[in-house]
């Protein structure tokens, strides 16, 4: 190109090459700066060339490494590799490929490998079929299945193999037999091979005799078969069944191995009585030679301390050389599974074999704290028990649902409520059995409204209580005696469907008994489908308490004649009949039969009955004597009976001895003192009296506040003995005036000592008697109440001779049922009388 041709902007940037010519003369002005030289372009980076592509052989050894780990990463890694490169694998590594995605249980990449793929075999369809069985997608391996024989694909052994543990793994038993049935047209259900599968397939869905008929019919069995029929028998929970079988295996030359008689041994620890059947097995066992090895020598362990022979199950423990983790939970547990009265040195070898896990560094697992924990809690070890919670917390198993019961249970052994708590917020499953815990602990404490609030929560989560649930609930409003609570609980049950347990319904019957509602308690046990010796030996004792003696009597006669087992707490309930209304004759006949009969221990609630039905018959006496020759002299709760007995029979001297041995047994006991000072007072030993208040103030003892309690219009007010915290007091003031001179005036007509009942002054409101809390809840029941309704109280102690008389006048007078229930007995009043027969 010439310069004449050049365009003028490349010329004016070159001025060596305009032609000479003479320029202008102009003022130069100088630049403030330089001025900047352009940018120089920006090269474009060189492309990269791709890398060249592995031999086929180099891909077929990464895929084989990456299909033993199996590694999902190695093999992305080839896959990606061989996409940058462009090479195209052919049909052996695809295939190769496909199995490790399969393996690694990543089907999504799998599936996509799949559909690339231009050309497919039998192996190739056999590897996603198998793939998805793996992973639990049984549908979509059977649309493989489907696609497969659509495809043109000529099905082999392990086509049906991966099918039928497919079903096998969804429990589709008909899809399984379609299976079965294309297996047997196209021939391949003669080999040993798929007849295997067909049976884990069946033993797996249940369907017992389509398994043992795949056995008969079947032309090939090796060891897998028998194997297979075995644990197909075991499984279902037939091991008198499943020794047979191992007998003919036996006979028909079978080899016997470590599964097989792994599998048989335990399948026997859930025989009762068949000592013999696991002498036959450990002998099998030495003689094949399998006795060292460590499946076998574990199930042997767990079977013989399942069944009571710990000796046993030490010698086959110490025989085992290689011990692992899972010989010592088997060896663990059969020390939690001990009797209920073992030896506590017995038990606690259980901790030394955890010690001597740790020194031989192996890992505990889960079920090793479990059966540990277990331990603890039968021998009330405590202190051993926080140490193993530590252990528990460095080995991370603190959120495992059982070990947190575990330790929940074992905390409030010990009445640490606080402790079970926090076990029991740091579970992060929370299942209703651990629900259930915690709330039967708040019960046992007496925290039952904490039981109720947590039962609340409970409802508030995604959980279902359990018919424990329920009755740990139930056993809570009992003790509560809050008739609205109780019905509610039990309007629950029945929407649940939890009343048709037999646990809820003996809850129920105990529940409505607290409350007095006797009516109730007979439709509970009437309904009750499956009555156990609980069940009768509740409702006895509803009778009993009740002032229902002769009806008690009658029904524990019926529980005797339908074959009822008679237990200790039946004849509890009976002996608390015959107490309760002065039966003494019939109260000694089941008593000697409680002994001499069915040789039964005699407990403190036992003696005590008897004390009361002697006291009850005014053998003061004799009752002195049962007491002194039953050993069990220093037990508090005997003399307190027959102190009341001495109170009621008017045995001033001798109920002050009592007292003052009463209050050498239990120095700490304020109830005692209180009972003791009331004794000196109606003796008329004011100096003793007032010593004993003296010695109470210097020991800071006070006397409980006398409380009662009743439920109206859905809340529950309290009466307080000498006063009333109730909204409505100056109502209830009225109302008491009015009822009492109505008494009053009744007393002076038929001619009784007002005096003894309390009136000292002609003021109601100056009046002793008008200030006991259980006659201010009975006038605000009287007020609130329809006339039809009975009246009832709960008090926490027992309630006085005053009250008592004017109770019984005012159901005269009102025409209404009264029913108050202490700490000793209900006092249904009605018409003028008690159920207690004045004897309470």
């Amino acid at each position: 190109m010439s310069a004449a041709a050049a365009p003028r902007s490349l010329l004016a940037d070159s001025p060596d090459l305009l032609p000479p010519k003479r320029r202008p003369k102009t003022k130069r002005i100088a630049p403030s700066k330089p001025p900047e030289p352009p940018p120089s372009p920006r090269r474009a980076p060189p492309r990269r060339r791709p890398p060249p592509p592995l031999a086929p052989s180099a891909y077929g050894r990464i895929l084989r490494c990456a299909s033993r780990g199996p590694s999902l990463a190695l093999a992305s890694l080839a896959h990606s590799h061989m996409l940058r490169t462009g090479y195209r694998p052919g049909l052996f590594l695809c295939n190769s490929l496909l199995a490790v995605y399969c393996r690694c249980g990543d089907m999504r990449h799998g599936r996509l490998l799949f559909d690339g793929m231009p050309r497919r075999d039998v192996v190739s369809w056999n590897t996603l079929i198998a793939g998805y069985s793996s992973a639990g997608s049984a549908r979509l391996a059977l649309d493989a299945f489907r696609d497969a024989r659509g495809s043109g694909i000529c099905a082999d052994r392990f086509t049906y193999a991966a099918v039928l543990g497919a079903c096998a793994g969804a429990r589709d038993g008909r899809s399984g037999g379609a299976a079965h049935g294309l297996a047997v047209v196209s021939g391949h259900a003669r080999t040993a091979f798929v007849t295997n599968s067909v049976i884990d397939m069946y033993a797996k869905c249940g369907m017992i005799d389509e398994v043992r008929l795949v056995f008969d019919r079947a032309e090939e069995r090796d060891e897998v078969t028998w194997n297979l029929l075995l644990s197909a028998y075991v499984r279902m929970g037939w091991p008198e069944v499943a020794v047979n079988v191992l007998v003919w295996m036996h006979r028909s030359g079978a080899k016997l191995d470590a599964f097989s008689l792994g599998g048989i041994v335990k399948a026997c620890t859930e025989l009762e009585d068949s000592e013999d059947v696991r002498k036959m097995l450990h002998g099998c066992v030495v003689k094949v030679g399998l006795d060292l090895n460590v499946f076998v020598g574990s199930a042997m362990v767990d079977m013989y301390a399942k069944n009571g022979g710990l000796e046993e199950a030490v010698k086959v423990f110490d025989c085992i050389p290689d011990q692992n983790v899972v010989v010592y939970n088997a060896m663990i547990a059969g020390f939690a599974r001990l009797g209920n009265d073992p030896c506590p040195e017995i038990r606690i070898e259980a901790v030394r074999l955890y010690s001597n896990l740790l020194r031989r560094r192996i890992r505990p697992s889960k079920f090793t704290f479990k059966s540990l924990l277990e331990v603890c809690n039968l021998t009330n070890a405590v202190r051993c028990g926080r140490q193993v919670h530590a252990h528990v917390i460095c080995s991370g198993f603190e959120g495992d649902e059982y070990i947190a019961n575990a330790l929940i249970n074992l905390y409030s052994k010990a009445w640490s409520v606080d402790d079970s708590l926090r076990c029991f917020h740091r579970t992060p499953k929370q299942e209703s059995f651990t629900w259930t815990s915690m709330i039967t602990i708040f019960v046992e404490d007496e925290q039952f409204e904490m039981a109720l609030h947590l039962f609340r929560e409970l409802c508030c989560t995604e959980k279902e209580p359990d018919q424990f649930t329920i009755s740990s609930v139930m056993n809570a409003c009992a003790c509560l005696s809050v008739p609205m609570t109780c019905e509610q609980i039990h309007c629950y049950a029945v929407k649940s469907g939890f009343d048709q347990f037999t646990v809820c319904g003996n809850s129920q019957i105990a529940m409505y008994r607290n409350i007095g509602d006797l009516t109730a308690a007979k439709k509970t046990f009437d309904k009750i489908t499956c009555l156990d010796a609980f069940s009768w030996s509740q409702m006895v004792l509803n009778y009993a308490v009740h002032g229902h003696g002769r009806e008690a009597l009658q029904l524990f006669e019926t529980m005797k004649d339908r074959g009822v087992m008679i237990n200790e707490f039946a004849f509890l309930a009976i002996l608390v009949a015959c107490s309760h209304q002065g039966l003494t004759d019939e109260g000694f006949r089941h008593y000697e039969s409680m002994k001499s009969d069915y040789r039964f221990d005699l407990n403190v609630n036992h003696i005590a009955c008897m004390v009361d039905l002697l006291g009850h018959a005014g053998k003061l006496s004799d009752a002195e004597d049962f007491i002194t020759n039953s050993g069990l002299e220093n037990d508090p709760t005997l003399w307190r009976v027959l102190l009341r007995a001495c109170r009621v029979h008017g045995d001033k001297e001798r109920g002050i001895q009592i007292g003052e041995k009463l209050m050498l047994i239990e120095p700490l006991a304020a109830s005692s003192y209180v009972m003791l000072y009331n004794l000196y007072m109606d003796a008329g030993k004011i100096s003793f009296a007032m010593r004993t208040r003296g010695l109470m103030r210097e020991r800071g003892m006070t006397k409980e506040t006398g409380i009662s309690w009743t439920e109206f219009g859905g809340s529950i007010h309290h009466f307080s003995d000498g006063g009333n915290s109730c909204s409505q007091k100056n109502a209830i003031s009225r109302r008491m005036e009015e009822l009492l001179v109505r008494v009053k005036q009744k007393t002076e007509h038929s001619g009784m000592n007002v005096w003894e009942l309390g009136f000292q002054s002609k003021k109601v409101g100056e009046s002793s008697i008008s200030r006991h809390g259980e006659l201010l809840a009975v006038a605000n029941g009287l007020s609130t109440l329809p006339n039809t309704a009975p009246v009832k109280v709960m008090k926490n102690q027992r309630i006085s001779w005053e009250s008592h008389e004017t109770l019984k006048l005012l159901s005269e007078d009102e025409n209404r049922e009264i029913i108050i229930r202490d700490p000793t007995r209900f006092h249904h009043f009605s018409q003028g009388s008690c159920s207690c027969q004045d004897y309470w």
